[in-house]
């Protein structure tokens, strides 16, 4: 079975974090009611190291990216549409990437809502 450029979707790990981007005020479907940057939050991973059927993977090479998904029930579906999609490996270091701030998602969410997190490894 060719894994290489293939959609593979490997599963990296489900996070769930409880109070993401809590703060005081907000509401309405901008970042802040009174247009304050939301905290920055930092989600931070380990890319994996072989694919579902557990055959080696190397990131660096292998992946193509990985898929945040955010919402405020934490039921996650194949269906479900990335809220952000981050390259594997970081174009100005050639580093594989392990981090993401959730800050950047601020105009889709809102402060004093508890959010909950998954994410995905692409090959």
């Amino acid at each position: 079975m060719a894994h290489s450029r293939s959609r593979w979707v490997l599963s990296l790990a489900t996070m769930i974090l409880l109070g993401i981007l809590s703060g005081c005020g907000g509401g309405g479907a901008s970042s802040s009611g009174d247009g304050t940057p939301l905290p920055a939050k930092t989600l931070s991973w380990a890319a994996p190291e072989s694919y579902t059927d557990n055959t080696s993977l190397n990131p660096l090479t292998d992946l193509d990216g990985f898929e945040i998904y955010v919402n405020e029930s934490g039921t996650f579906s194949d269906g479900d549409t990335p809220n952000a999609v981050v390259s594997a490996v970081d174009p100005s270091t050639n580093m594989l990437t392990t981090s993401f701030n959730l800050a950047n998602l601020g105009p889709y969410l809102s402060k004093g809502i508890a959010y909950r997190v998954s994410m995905r490894a692409v090959a």
